[in-house]
Parts: structure tokens; C-alpha cells; sequence
């Protein structure tokens, strides 16, 4: 028999696959408040543990078509995953160390800020030929490497995958364009995912059957959010405004408990 919280994580996770098929990203930033207030998960840190395994699958199934679209920038994606792997490993260590509550209430702070930055971003042009090579190596290995272990070090400590700083972090540090900075980032996501995953699931914080839910309810969820994503096509900027809004309000709700926690 299936069981209420079954439900609840499959419409939990379909309503992130869905926000992830409609704006391109940041509806992973939606699953731990959604598993600690919408599904019931009573600890903080198997919501984080559990978030990232949906996190890391959804990533992955996302990076197959820009892949094969050739938007991915496998070596600078690779050098920015491999430090951002690190980061993410020493984040998600610190976070089982903090105060669950506590580390909800961060987690709305950031919610919030990631919002704010949300409604400011604006598409930019770059270089679409940029290729780490040995010509540009001295340049942009030490930027790729450095922004990598920040933004993993942030993602593995809130459980998030990340995206919303893996692209402007992938931009900074090498100047690619937009598009080529959502399909590379999908490899960190994936990295990061799995980074995080792995360790919580060591300490025994990842509830594998709700994940598995929350994983398919995210993949029906997702192919709903592309197919109305296409037929919007003309109003991501809009799109991109509301959920930012979202966004911003589940941070402020999050803070908010945990203050009065």
C-alpha cells in the first residue's frame, strides 16, 4: 500500500521537476523545504540527504540534451566539478555538525539572497569559443578551480545542487555565454549531487525509498514543465521573475519557522 508520504513527495517532486523544466533551474533549491514542511521529513539533515540523491538524478537526466545540443564545456565543466566536489564533501561535513534548525534558518537566509539575485540577473554575452586548452590554461585554471571549491563548499553544505551559482561562477571565471554556462554547469550539479549524497548517506541520513518517489514524481514533473516551457518560450524572462519570487517568499516562510523554532 502506498503510503500518504509517498504522495506527498511524488507531488513535492514533481511540482521542483516541473519549476526545473519551466525556467531551466533552481527548483532544486525547493526540496528541502518542501521534504521538511510539505512531506513531513521531521530531521533537517535526512531532508538535505534525501534532497541531493533527487538533485543528482535530475541534473543528469537535464545534462543528456544539452549535451547533445553541444553546449557543454566538458573540460572547463570537469575542472570546476572535480573542485567543486571537494568543497562540497568539507560543506556537507560542517553542515551534520550544525544545529538542524539552525541550519534551516540559514537556509532561508540564503533562499531569500538567491532570489534577490534571481530578479537581477541579466543574460550577458560572451565567448562561445572558449575551450580550456594549454594556451589558456595559466588563465583559467585558477579561476575555475577557486570559484569551484567556493560554490561546492555552499552546495554541499545546504544540500542544494547549486546551479543558480554554478552558472554566473562559470561565466566569472571564464567568460562562456549563458547557454554554455547552463549546459556545463549541469556536470557540477551532477558532481556536487552525488558529493553530497554520498555523504550523507554514509552517516545514514538519506531516506532511499522517499528519494526514489521524490525522483520519479521529479521526472513526470519535468517533462510537464518543458513541454509548457516551449510553448512560453517568449516569457522566460517573466517566468523567471515569479519563481525568483517564489523563491524569495519559501526563504522568507523558512526563516520565519525557524525564528519562531
Amino acid at each position: 500500500m502506498i503510503a500518504l508520504t509517498d504522495w506527498l513527495a511524488m507531488g513535492f517532486g514533481s511540482v521542483v521537476g516541473f519549476i526545473l523544466g519551466l525556467v531551466g533551474g533552481g527548483g532544486s533549491i525547493l526540496a528541502v523545504p518542501f521534504l521538511v514542511y510539505g512531506v513531513g521529513v521531521a530531521s533537517p539533515h535526512v531532508a538535505i540527504g534525501t534532497g541531493t540523491v533527487a538533485v543528482a538524478v535530475s541534473a543528469f537526466a537535464n545534462l543528456l540534451p544539452h549535451w547533445r545540443a553541444g553546449r557543454v564545456k566538458w573540460r572547463c565543466g570537469a575542472v570546476f566539478a572535480a573542485a567543486g566536489v571537494v568543497g562540497a564533501l568539507a560543506g556537507s561535513e560542517l553542515a551534520k555538525a550544525v544545529d538542524g534548525q539552525r541550519l534551516l534558518m540559514l537556509f532561508g537566509a540564503l533562499m531569500v539572497v538567491v532570489g534577490l539575485i534571481m530578479l537581477r540577473r541579466r543574460d550577458t554575452a560572451g565567448n562561445a569559443d572558449i575551450q580550456l586548452s594549454a594556451e589558456t590554461a595559466r588563465q583559467l585554471l585558477p579561476r575555475l578551480i577557486a570559484t569551484g571549491f567556493a560554490v561546492g563548499a555552499l552546495s554541499g553544505f545546504f544540500g542544494i545542487g547549486g546551479g543558480f551559482l554554478i552558472v554566473p561562477g562559470l561565466m566569472l571565471a571564464t567568460g562562456m555565454p549563458l547557454p554554455f554556462a547552463i549546459g556545463t554547469s549541469l556536470v557540477a550539479v551532477s558532481a556536487f549531487g552525488a558529493a553530497t549524497a554520498s555523504s550523507y548517506a554514509a552517516s545514514g541520513l538519506v531516506d532511499w525509498r522517499l528519494a526514489l518517489v521524490f525522483v520519479l514524481g521529479g521526472l513526470a514533473g519535468g517533462l510537464g514543465g518543458a513541454t509548457v516551457g516551449g510553448l512560453l518560450a517568449g516569457r522566460k524572462a517573466l517566468l523567471g521573475k515569479i519563481f525568483a519570487g517564489v523563491v524569495i517568499s519559501v526563504g522568507t516562510y523558512v526563516l520565519l519557522r525557524g525564528w519562531l523554532a
